[in-house]
């Protein structure tokens, strides 16, 4: 580096093989320069670090790799059943709408059978009148003939 500590856009004093070499050391917070990083992080890649804070930031962030990885694997099982309930539900439906067709079919069938059977069911219903009128009529012969009879009783026994 040439006389100044922080460089600026117009410092020309620097080689660029310098630049070139290792940016992270030379743009470090505690070598005074200026970084684009707002980290407050005093990790320096030339420093030796305490190894115990080492061994704890590697569990850790193995510790957070494992955690991601379940809530990962634990979203795509999630999704796969939803795509097999998906898939059976779907299965149901064309079940049930075949079940739909079927029974249309079979209502459409019975329609066209009272269609045809409607002409009978007329002449059953005009029998069945004709019956209720008949059986009236009977009883009203059966009573006539009770009444003729007590006439017939009461006349003679008058002529004895």
């Amino acid at each position: 580096m040439a006389s100044s500590s922080e460089p600026g856009p117009a410092d020309t004093s620097q080689p660029e093989n310098d630049q070139a070499k290792s940016p992270s050391v030379e743009c470090s917070p505690k070598k005074g320069l200026t970084t684009l990083s707002t980290s407050t992080s005093s990790y320096e890649p030339l420093e030796t670090h305490d190894p115990t804070l080492n061994r704890l930031a590697v569990t850790m962030f193995q510790k957070v790799h494992e955690y991601l990885q379940a809530e990962l694997t634990s979203s795509e099982s999630e999704y796969q059943l939803l795509e097999q309930m998906n898939k059976v539900t779907a299965a149901k439906y064309k079940d049930l709408t075949q079940v739909a067709a079927n029974v249309g079919k079979g209502i459409i069938e019975l329609n066209a059978k009272f269609k045809s059977l409607e002409v009978y069911l007329e002449q059953i219903d005009q029998i069945e009148d004709n019956i209720s009128k008949l059986e009236h009529a009977a009883y009203k012969l059966d009573a006539y003939t009770v009444r003729l009879e007590n006439k017939f009783k009461a006349l003679t026994a008058e002529k004895r």
